[in-house]
C-alpha cells in the first residue's frame, strides 16, 4: 500500500508547492478607452467654440458704425456731451493734424543759439578753455618690446619739452609725438621718474604753443575742472571732458608707492594718461595719471580719476630737465624679469626676479651680483617682479642697508647691499 495515500503530508514535501489562486485579474482596457474618447470629444468641443467666438468677434468689428450695438447713456451724460462741442472740435482738429503728419513722430521746436558756459565768475567758457589748450596737447605713441602703447602729453615750452606719465613711455623703443596740426616728431626721453609717474620728452621743434600752468595749491573741492586726452587711443584724440575737483591731497598707493593726487570726476580712460587737468581759467593744474580701475579689481567704477598736482609736476620736471633724474631715489642698480612657473618646474628654479642687467659700479655689482642670478627676497620679503622690488625700495632712503637672498647654480646666498642714489635710466 502506498503510504502517501494513507498519510497527509505538508505541501512542501515531495516537491509539492501551492501558489494559491491563479485566476487572471480583470481587464480594464475598455474603461480607459471610453475615458480617452470622452476627453477627445470635450477637447474638440472647446476648440469649436473658440473658433466660433473668434468669427463672431471679427464680424462685430467689421460692422459699420450705424450697425454697431447701441450704447446707452443717461440724460446727464447726454447733456454734458452736448455742452462740450468745443472739446469735440478740438479732438477732430487733432485727428486731422495726425492724419496729415502720420510719418512724423514729433515736431522740432525752434531752439536758442548755443550759449557760453562760464563755470565761475571771471573764468573762461568751456569752449574758450578748449580752444586755449588744445594746441598744447599732443598724442604719444610708443613701440614696446611686446607691442605698442598710447598716451597724451602737454607741451611745457616752445623749445620742444613735453611732460607726460612715466608709465606711458616706460620700456619704449621708439616714441612718436603727434601735434594737433597733424605734424609728427620722433621724441627722446630727457628723464623719467617712476615714483612720481612723470617723464619729460624732447622733440626738435621750436614753434610750439606751451600750456599755461596754474597753482594747484589754491584748489578747493568743488572747483570746476576739464580734461583733454586720447581716451582708448588716437582715434578719439583731443576728447574734452569736464567735472569738478572731488578731493585734494588724496593719498593713493599703487605699485608699492604712495602718491598725493587730485581726485576728479572728469571722465578719464586708457589713453588720457599724461594729459592736462585744467581749471576754469584755462590753466593746467595737474597731469592726469590714472583712474581707479587701474589699481583696483572693482568693475564698473566710474567718476573717480586722479591727476598729479602742478606743484609736484614743477618740482619733478625741473630736476629731470636739469640733471636727468630726481634726487634721493634709492636703487640697487639692476633690472630683471619674473621667473615663470614653467621655468620654475622645468629647470627647478625658485620663484624670484631673474636678473637680466646689472649697472656698472652699482650696489648690485659691488657685491658680485651678475646677470643670470635670481633675486629671491629683499628685506626678508619674497619678490617675483621689478614692481615687488621697487615697492620695498620706496620705503628706504639712499645709503640704507638692505638684506637680500640670491640664487645661483643651485645654491642660495645671503648678502647685504647699501642703496645708492638712482641717476635715472
Amino acid at each position: 500500500m502506498d503510504e502517501r495515500r494513507n498519510n497527509q503530508y505538508d505541501p512542501w514535501e515531495y516537491g509539492v508547492y501551492e501558489t494559491g489562486r491563479t485566476r487572471p485579474p480583470k481587464s480594464r482596457g475598455g474603461l480607459v478607452a471610453v475615458l480617452l474618447v470622452i476627453v477627445i470629444f470635450l477637447g474638440g468641443l472647446v476648440s469649436a467654440l473658440s473658433v466660433l467666438n473668434i468669427r463672431l468677434f471679427a464680424q462685430l468689428n467689421s460692422l459699420p458704425v450705424e450697425d454697431a450695438p447701441v450704447s446707452f447713456v443717461s440724460e446727464e451724460e447726454e447733456q454734458e456731451q452736448i455742452a462740450e462741442p468745443e472739446i469735440c472740435a478740438t479732438i477732430a482738429e487733432t485727428e486731422d493734424i495726425s492724419a496729415q503728419s502720420e510719418d512724423i513722430f514729433f515736431h522740432l521746436n525752434p531752439s536758442p543759439d548755443s550759449v557760453e558756459n562760464v563755470p565761475q565768475e571771471g573764468g573762461l567758457s568751456l569752449q574758450e578753455i578748449y580752444e586755449k589748450n588744445i594746441p598744447s596737447v599732443v598724442s604719444i605713441s610708443c613701440t614696446l618690446p611686446g607691442g605698442t602703447s598710447t598716451g597724451t602729453g602737454v607741451i611745457m615750452s616752445d623749445q620742444g619739452y613735453i611732460v607726460t606719465n612715466c608709465h606711458v613711455v616706460e620700456d619704449a623703443h621708439s616714441i612718436t609725438v603727434l601735434l594737433t596740426d597733424e605734424r609728427t616728431f620722433q621724441a627722446s626721453i630727457v628723464g623719467s621718474d617712476a615714483v612720481s609717474d612723470l617723464a619729460v620728452l624732447y622733440i626738435e621743434a621750436n614753434d610750439l604753443i606751451p600750456a599755461e600752468f596754474g597753482d594747484s595749491g589754491v584748489l578747493r573741492v568743488g572747483d570746476s575742472v576739464c580734461a583733454i586726452g586720447d581716451p582708448l587711443g588716437t582715434e578719439l584724440r583731443g576728447s574734452f571732458t569736464n567735472g569738478i575737483v572731488s578731493a585734494i591731497n588724496r593719498d593713493v598707493t599703487t605699485g608699492g608707492r604712495t602718491l598725493t593726487l587730485i581726485q576728479t570726476n572728469a571722465a578719464m580712460n586708457t589713453g588720457n594718461s599724461g594729459g592736462p587737468l585744467i581749471n576754469c581759467y584755462g590753466q593746467v593744474i595737474g597731469v592726469n595719471t590714472m583712474k581707479i580701475s587701474t589699481f583696483t579689481d572693482e568693475a564698473g567704477v566710474e567718476g573717480i580719476g586722479f591727476a598729479i598736482p602742478s606743484a609736484t609736476v614743477q618740482e619733478i620736471v625741473s630736476q629731470l630737465i636739469s640733471q636727468g633724474y630726481v634726487s634721493g631715489r634709492p636703487t640697487l642698480g639692476l633690472s630683471g624679469e619674473m621667473v615663470s612657473a614653467f621655468y620654475q618646474h622645468y629647470y627647478r628654479l625658485p620663484a624670484g626676479l631673474y636678473i637680466t642687467e646689472v649697472e656698472k659700479d652699482s650696489p648690485a655689482s659691488l657685491v658680485g651680483i651678475e646677470p643670470g642670478d635670481i633675486l629671491v627676497s629683499l628685506d626678508n620679503i619674497r619678490i617675483s617682479s621689478v614692481e615687488d622690488m621697487n615697492a620695498i625700495l620706496y620705503n628706504h632712503q639712499v645709503d640704507d642697508i638692505v638684506s637680500a637672498v640670491i640664487y645661483r647654480s643651485g645654491r642660495q646666498y645671503s648678502i647685504n647691499l647699501t642703496l645708492a642714489e638712482s641717476r635715472g635710466s
